[in-house]
């Protein structure tokens, strides 16, 4: 707007030149590293409170985020936003509100989006916007019924992370910024709306509901979602919402919940975060899980029917600890969160299915962060390889690598290794109680473990080639499975013509006489048979393993993708109708992105990744659709 341009102009002018220097370097600086506008260190929110209605039929959130705030002097509080519109912004109290200038940065980063700037005195500690959401609202995944398990009412959800609340709320939109909030939405009455927050467990008949957060958390883990919800409880403080038609299958696939949680306590300290719940939102969320505290968001992928997909949630659960209770103080810092997240899901795991079972979901990880490392290492980033990364003027999300994750996790597996269990554990339990409710850096992580484990001990360890070098170092943790070794062989043997279904089959090292069927091996070790099948194995192999073990039907998601990469990289054009299908119904980035990936590289099914995309990118969250287009140069 005019007027905003204008205003802005004056308010620099009358900062001073040197004021004005020094405000430009502040942002700077800090949207470089935090990736935000945003000025915390002079002004910075400590409660925010939203009154919105939800609009379904103009695919809207409109209403009001009221900032308490903490003001150190400042005369502007700076605020991320993109994709929002900007109706009118006051200071003060609900009764006492008084109108306040407010500014656009004037330029829009496509990965940024825009400063919002609102003139306010040194004694300023309640800022109020009026907004509404637009198309640009990326956040926002507003789903047609069809799209629904029901069939007959619509869904909303969001997902924030990294850097895409700033497209529903007007917010400082830093993970160092931690604040609590609260909620008043007013939503369609046959309609259930949850938050990450304390949530009903009923419908409210006249569609009006109130949350409260009471515990400080990183802005990316404020999360909504509105749709024809029900709950059902599971004990242990844990329950799981979803649309009633998935409620049985729900309740069967995360039976072991409770014991989850349970384990998890054990091993580093009681949940803080009083009760722990799952939603099972429509196919199109872009991820397996969201750490949404109190509210993990999950996709329906993960109900198998056989519970095999069940370490999502060991791992979604483990954030209430890294992540949630000590989180990344910069998008640099991501492996903070997730290599952690990874080490202490395999531990709940372990003590779940035990240590065999939890060293082969660490196994097919570790075959992932392989690849992912010859990926990087020919990349324009080769740097990606480190844990610590430098995502200056890029999007954060580029950082939401299996080195963030696996990597992060196998160091942590190779310090304990070198430490020891016990003390480990110790160091752990510690470590997430003294910085709870924080951000941290990787130098204040370093510092602490230099004080807290190896210098205490007197431990030789080499963290800075894990955390600031490329590439896996030499001394990783070795993890050994006899049944992975077998299920390599076979796939060699099979790809060199011998056949594998009739006769004997080796077993844990013996002979078993009875055909090869599904049932002699966990998904884990299909994974790692298919994974090790050539990339171009021949249409009528493909076929015969198709015709005695069925992998282009297996409802099992992961099998699924797995099996349609290899097909697609051997041209067995039989799963089209079912690959397409699969990528007509789930939005789930991990799957989709490398399929469309394979099928546009590969010149047999190019066109098909084109069509297929333009007809269903409209099922898809933007995190999933805006990766997909670039990698299709769309």
């Amino acid at each position: 707007m005019k007027f905003e341009y204008i205003f802005l102009l004056i308010l620099m002018a009358s900062c001073g030149t040197k004021e004005t220097e020094k405000v430009e370097k502040s942002r700077i600086t800090t949207a470089a590293q935090n990736h935000s506008y945003a000025n915390t260190d002079a002004i910075h929110t400590k409660h925010l409170h939203l009154e919105l209605e939800v609009d379904f039929k103009l695919e809207q959130l409109r209403g009001v985020a009221r900032h308490k705030m903490e003001n150190h002097g400042a005369n502007e509080a700076i605020f991320d936003i993109n994709g929002l519109k900007i109706n009118k912004v006051t200071t003060g109290t609900k009764s006492n509100e008084v109108d306040a200038n407010f500014a656009l940065g004037d330029l829009k980063d496509p990965i940024l989006g825009q400063a919002l700037t609102v003139a306010i005195t040194e004694n300023t500690n309640q800022v109020n916007i009026y907004y509404e959401t637009t198309s640009e609202s990326e956040a926002l995944d507003w789903l047609d019924s069809a799209l629904t398990s029901s069939k007959n009412k619509p869904f909303l959800y969001t997902q924030g992370q990294a850097i895409l609340t700033r497209t529903w709320i007007p917010i400082q939109d830093a993970p160092s910024n931690r604040i609590t909030y609260s909620a008043d939405l007013k939503v369609p009455s046959d309609l259930m709306a949850v938050m990450s927050a304390s949530n009903p467990t009923k419908k409210n008949p006249e569609g009006i509901y109130h949350f409260e957060m009471n515990q400080p958390i990183p802005c990316y883990l404020i999360a909504l979602a509105v749709g024809d919800l029900v709950y059902g409880d599971l004990g242990n403080h844990t329950g799981v919402y979803c649309e009633p038609e998935l409620l049985k299958a729900s309740m069967y696939e995360f039976e072991d919940l409770p014991n989850m949680m349970e384990a998890a306590e054990k091993l580093y300290g009681k949940y803080a975060w009083e009760q722990y719940d799952l939603l099972i939102l429509p196919y199109s969320f872009p991820f397996g899980g969201m750490e949404n505290p109190r509210l993990t968001f999950a996709n329906p992928t993960l109900l198998a029917g056989d519970r095999s997909l069940v370490s999502v949630i060991a791992h979604e659960l483990a954030h209430s600890w890294s992540g949630n209770l000590v989180t990344n103080e910069t998008w640099n810092d991501f492996w903070l969160n997730e290599g952690f997240t990874v080490y202490f899901e395999n531990r709940i795991m372990e003590e779940i299915i035990g240590k065999r079972g939890a060293d082969n979901l660490a196994l097919v990880e570790f075959f992932e962060l392989e690849e992912e490392m010859e990926r990087i290492k020919t990349s324009k980033n080769p740097e990606d390889g480190h844990l610590f990364l430098n995502l200056k003027g890029r999007n954060p999300d580029d950082g939401m690598t299996d080195v963030a994750y696996v990597k992060g996790a196998f160091f942590l597996k190779t310090l304990e290794a070198a430490v020891g269990r016990e003390k480990m554990d110790v160091f752990l339990a510690s470590y997430f109680n003294h910085f709870k409710f924080t951000s941290v850096s990787t130098e204040d992580f370093v510092n602490y473990l230099n004080q807290e484990l190896l210098k205490k001990y007197a431990i030789d360890f080499n963290y800075e080639e894990w955390i600031y070098h490329t590439g896996i170092p030499d001394n990783c943790l070795k993890i050994e499975s006899q049944s992975f070794e077998e299920v390599k062989d076979m796939a060699k043997s099979f790809a060199a013509g011998k056949d594998i279904f009739s006769g004997t089959v080796s077993k844990n090292k013996k002979e078993v006489s009875e055909p090869l069927n599904r049932e002699q091996y966990s998904v884990q070790e299909w994974l790692t048979f298919i994974r090790h099948l050539p990339e171009d194995l021949e249409s009528n192999k493909m076929k015969s393993l198709d015709d005695k073990l069925h992998f282009t039907t297996w409802t099992n998601a992961e099998i699924q993708f797995e099996w349609y990469m290899k097909a697609i990289s051997s041209n067995y054009t039989a799963v089209n109708p079912y690959l397409k299908s699969f990528l007509g119904k789930v939005g789930r980035r991990k799957f989709i992105l490398p399929l469309y990936k394979v099928l546009y590289e590969n010149e047999v099914s190019r066109q098909n990744a084109l069509d297929w995309f333009n007809e269903f990118k409209g099922n898809y969250h933007a995190v999933s659709s805006n990766s997909i287009a670039a990698v299709l140069g769309l």
